[in-house]
């Protein structure tokens, strides 16, 4: 799963290594991107044959959801059921999107009442590209579009299991092509676990309230201060 993630690179630095044509958005770096909030993602304009890289409401609202409320309850999107949810199954098709992130959070379930947050990042520091969908949504009143995206997820590794079964998808560049449907290729041999090595690290519990985002978010822990 994915309920909060980290988006600090720089817009440049992203336009770049995605070759996104577009106006370049300069939005705040954040150390704790929640649901229903902003954040940047790539998609592919089959209009103009060009990426772009845009800010996103996370969190899909389906075509033909009465409200926005609908954010808080679509912010993953299961991999095995993709074709077959109304809410996901076009956007599946038509609509697939890059996430690129420089960490995410995952919390360990250790009782009832008591949880440690993680923070998982690629080994090197480079950001970690997500796969996503994406949909767009109008209001029936104002007819103001809402575009918003989900983050696709997968089982967990062996190195993710002990904090949660789920892990979001995470997709190596030679496949960023392919699932922004700038090939004809099937994606579905993309949806598969990420195996190789990641950095994982416990945090502090500040990362729990969104009113938090500052650097310290990702520091990590002494090991007599994580909940055991």
């Amino acid at each position: 799963m994915c309920g909060r993630f980290v988006q600090t690179t720089p817009p440049d630095m992203l336009r770049n290594r995605f070759k996104t044509k577009n106006p370049l958005i300069n939005p705040d770096p954040s150390r704790n991107i929640a649901p229903t909030q902003t954040a940047l993602v790539v998609r592919w304009n089959r209009e103009t044959d060009e990426r772009s890289l845009d800010k996103l409401r996370w969190g899909l609202v389906p075509m033909g959801a009465p409200d926005l409320s609908f954010a808080a309850k679509q912010i993953n999107a299961r991999a095995e059921t993709l074709t077959e949810r109304p809410a996901y199954r076009e956007a599946y098709v038509k609509r697939r999107c890059l996430v690129p992130i420089d960490a995410f959070y995952e919390w360990k379930k250790l009782d009832t009442r008591t949880k440690q947050p993680y923070a998982v990042a690629m080994p090197d520091g480079s950001p970690m590209v997500l796969g996503g969908l994406w949909e767009r949504w109008r209001d029936k009143q104002t007819r103001e579009i809402t575009r918003s995206f989900a983050i696709v997820t997968v089982p967990a590794n062996d190195q993710l299991k002990p904090l949660h079964e789920r892990m979001p998808l995470i997709l190596e560049e030679h496949n960023w092509s392919a699932w922004l449907g700038e090939t004809k290729d099937d994606v579905a041999p993309l949806l598969k676990t990420y195996l190789p090595e990641l950095r994982v690290w416990p945090v502090s519990s500040r990362v729990n309230s969104v009113k938090n985002n500052d650097e310290s978010l990702l520091e990590p822990i002494p090991a007599e201060a994580v909940v055991a």
